[in-house]
């Protein structure tokens, strides 16, 4: 029972659920809006689905690499690297992982973590930036 309370008393300093979930759910779907109007016209212009394919599943594995790195921090075990939790972001889990970071607390207070997982972030805006408005000058893609 005291054991059940003390990790009670924890949760509540920590502040359990997502802080601000409306505020952060509004701007992953800002965030993911490029992406997903970027893929969709590589489909309709015949250039092929992956790239709509490709965010869903990278996503999918970006969280379930987060959660697997938080548990074994969790019980002092071998660690995931971080580059290749970056890797799957910049594959286009990107989405995935920040869903993990709110929901599992996990590397959201690491600066240069986050300044790495926000370049990449970045990365993949410009990208569809570049695609959708810009022609492809930027990247020579399309």
């Amino acid at each position: 029972m005291a054991k059940a309370q003390g990790t009670a008393a924890r949760g509540a300093e920590r502040g359990v659920g997502v802080r601000h979930a409306r505020l952060k759910g509004l701007a992953l779907g800002l965030l993911c809006l490029l992406p997903v109007v970027g893929a969709v016209q590589l489909g309709w212009r015949g250039q092929g689905w992956v790239a709509l394919a490709l965010y869903p599943l990278a996503s999918v594995i970006s969280l379930l690499l987060y959660w697997r790195d938080k548990r074994q921090a969790q019980r002092n075990a071998w660690r995931t690297p971080e580059k290749v939790l970056h890797a799957s972001e910049l594959l286009g889990g990107w989405p995935g992982a920040l869903v993990a970071q709110q929901l599992l607390r996990h590397k959201t207070r690491k600066l240069s973590y986050q300044l790495v997982f926000w370049g990449i972030v970045l990365v993949h805006q410009v990208f569809w930036i570049d695609y959708l408005f810009l022609g492809a000058r930027l990247l020579p893609f399309g």
